[in-house]
């Protein structure tokens, strides 16, 4: 694989630095995303900073990202808050390696590495996620930091992709009195309040309450969105080694006009359709709702001598329902006929009860001590679904009927039982993290797991019952004290939801990652800077094959994908901040062919921010995420998307210590862009837009 020239210079940089600081370094099913559970980190940071602390998001013991042996990516609440990442979608697309493939407006599928990202952690605590896809569009409000660590990462997550593992850091109470709240205008009638208070219950009790209302329209015509969050977390000290936390989170995503599917994206004669920027294929009574409700508790002992423990449980309950329009078909150019009607009348009901139990600490051997992790969880998730499909299914939509929203609501057909089942996950794991030398570091684990699923969907058995156990193996060499190379072998198995052509559920995928790279602390820790070459294989993947209706199927196949990742994150000077990541792969499967041509072999994601020497009140910054070409081969044409950048750009005027005042221009250069070719529907993204942002903190 040939090495594109900004990775060799980040390569060269990742060297220079070293030494610099070397002493004298289409379905229809519509699911939610579950809620999710994230680590403690321990140590101070800077709140304005883009570096993070240390992260137990890979093995659960507390170590500095130098001392992880996997690349992990940290997108901290100092950038969400500078470039207004206020959904999930856009901070993960910030975010090195991931990309979002928006394939509606209310449904999404991310990436790394070049697999679908299905393992998601809430503190650490890992969520089954029964589902392929996300489905509403959710807030970053209730999160500190996110951690993505990507490969596979079959000790905390148990089952998935060998893609990445997300995990969400909530917000905790203080030991002090804070307050901070924001109001935003923003393109297209937009409006965003946030509220965020910690305040202290007496000397051991502390409680957090987080708030935000987001609503407005949309460049896509029709289309709005509103969004309600509110989360509240109280934790104290029941006796010196005891301590108890349980909070509630609440988010609905509700949206009309919404897509289901996209634009047809060619016409019978392969030539490519020229939609407006602004079109829609969402009726003006399409509708979807989405909620969901998780409480959790959880109890923390420290034992002495160095060991803890954590009980963790949790549960969810993610109500949602719609009515959806979908366009089928090929419009012939000449004629404007060819499309056709799909109507849904959609809604579920989701439950899902978690157990999480881990103890750490650590033990001597010959001289030395060791470190531990130790784990065991269980999980019960159920859904149970209605569908009812328009009596109107495979009406003609003839010129710009597909796009105009004027199709009128058709009744809707006598309602079916769409789904209904249950899916039961068991594992524990163990590592041990062995001090072999001072210089050296091998860490060992592994995690069993077994899944078993009873029910059916759409009529169609969804019995599964698989059960494997994946090893985990790291070594970390410190070259010196702020220069580590790594070396580090995952694996992991994923039991999945996809049906093949005969509504079969596939067999288990299963995930390999071998990865090699060098980890730096620079400028007395102030900023990290890392490279890593991975090579990352998976058997029996599900890939998309065609379509049972408006229900897609797959079949199994191995697909392999390898490349190079390089990031810093930090202060590159007093009052500079900033993250930057390059990824460059290449993906074949069998045979030698290239798979999944959707994901762009090369992406960069950029951001930085800087505080005026002259002027200390100004921050200003920009952010800039690039992709190369990506095409889809369809049986009758072939859809191409060719590289582009978006740039962003924002300046923040402190009016007073409490007080300030944040515009943001997103898209600066106009850009013109499909959201994605995971399907071989889609539509663009947003054109050239501008928010204003007054907040106010104490």
């Amino acid at each position: 694989m040939r090495l594109h020239p900004l990775a060799l210079a980040c390569a060269l940089l990742l060297a220079g630095g070293a030494q610099a600081a070397e002493p004298a370094a289409a379905q229809p099913d519509e699911q939610p995303l579950p809620e999710v559970q994230t680590v403690t980190v321990t140590g101070s940071a800077d709140k304005q900073s883009y570096l993070a602390g240390d992260s137990a998001s890979a093995t659960r013991l507390d170590l500095s990202l130098r001392e992880t042996p996997q690349s992990v990516s940290v997108v901290t609440r100092a950038k969400m808050d500078d470039f207004r990442l206020n959904s999930i979608n856009d901070m993960l697309a910030s975010s090195p390696g991931v990309t979002v493939e928006s394939v509606e407006t209310d449904r999404v599928y991310y990436t790394a590495r070049g697999f679908d990202i299905t393992n998601f952690q809430y503190d650490g605590v890992g969520i089954p996620f029964v589902f392929g896809n996300v489905t509403g569009n959710f807030d970053t409000a209730l999160y500190d930091r996110v951690d993505v660590v990507r490969g596979a990462n079959g000790l905390m997550s148990s089952t998935g992709n060998p893609s990445a593992t997300v995990n969400f850091l909530r917000k905790r109470p203080g030991t002090r009195l804070a307050a901070a709240a924001g109001l935003t205008f923003g393109a297209w009638g937009n409006k965003r309040l946030d509220a965020d208070v910690s305040v202290p219950l007496g000397e051991d009790w502390a409680a957090r309450v987080v708030l935000a209302r987001d609503q407005g329209n949309s460049w896509l015509d029709r289309y709005a969105l509103r969004k309600t969050v509110a989360s509240v977390i109280v934790e104290g000290r029941l006796t010196p080694d005891d301590k108890v936390a349980a909070g509630y989170t609440y988010q609905k995503s509700a949206s009309t006009g919404n897509m289901w599917g996209a634009l047809p994206l060619y016409y019978t004669d392969g030539s490519p359709t020229m939609y407006a920027r602004s079109a829609n294929t969402g009726a003006n009574w399409s509708y979807q709702n989405v909620a969901v409700n998780s409480t959790f508790g959880e109890w923390t002992h420290r034992f002495g001598n160095g060991w803890s423990g954590k009980a963790t449980v949790t549960y969810n309950l993610s109500p949602s329902s719609s009515r959806l329009f979908f366009v089928s078909g090929i419009q012939d150019r000449a004629t404007g006929l060819g499309l056709t009607s799909y109507s849904a009348d959609y809604s579920s009901k989701f439950k899902q009860t978690l157990g999480d139990l881990a103890l750490t600490g650590g033990f001597d051997l010959a001289g030395r001590r060791h470190d531990v992790s130790l784990g065991a969880a269980w999980a019960e998730s159920k859904i149970g679904s209605y569908s009812a499909y328009g009596t109107d299914i495979g009406s003609s939509l003839p010129g710009t009927t597909a796009v105009d929203g004027s199709y009128a609501e058709p009744a809707f057909g006598p309602g079916m039982d769409a789904g209904g089942y249950t899916d039961k996950r068991k594992n524990a794991y163990a590592a041990v993290r062995w001090n072999l030398a001072d210089d050296w570091k091998l860490l060992t684990g592994a995690n069993t797991v077994k899944v078993d699923t009873r029910g059916s969907s759409y009529g169609v058995d969804s019995y599964r019952s698989a059960s494997k156990t994946t090893p985990y193996a790291g070594l970390v060499y410190d070259i010196n004290r702020t220069l580590s190379a790594y070396a580090s072998y995952t694996a992991i198995f994923n039991a999945q939801s996809e049906i093949d052509a005969n509504r079969r559920t596939l067999a288990p995928a299963e995930g390999k990652t071998a990865e090699l790279g060098l980890k730096s602390e620079l400028f007395d820790g102030k900023a990290n800077l890392s490279g890593a070459i991975f090579k990352t294989r998976q058997t029996n993947l599900a890939q998309l094959e065609g379509y049972l209706g408006v229900d897609a199927y797959y079949s199994g196949v191995n697909a392999e994908s390898k490349g190079v990742e390089l990031e810093f994150s930090g202060q590159l000077a007093r009052n500079w901040q900033a993250s930057v990541g390059f990824a460059q792969m290449s993906m074949h499967g069998d045979g030698g062919a290239d798979v999944k041509t959707y994901i762009p072999r090369r992406t960069l994601r950029s951001a930085t921010t800087y505080r005026l020497a002259s002027m200390p009140a100004l921050k200003v910054g920009a952010s800039l995420n690039w992709q190369s070409r990506i095409f889809l081969q369809d049986p009758t044409a072939l859809i191409h998307q060719g590289g582009y950048a978006v740039l962003g750009l924002m300046a923040q005027y402190d009016i007073d210590p409490h007080l300030s005042l944040r515009a943001n221009l997103n898209n600066a250069t106009d850009k013109t862009y499909l959201k994605s070719l995971y399907w071989n529907q889609s539509y663009y993204a947003a054109p050239r837009n501008a928010s204003v942002s007054l907040n106010w903190t104490y």
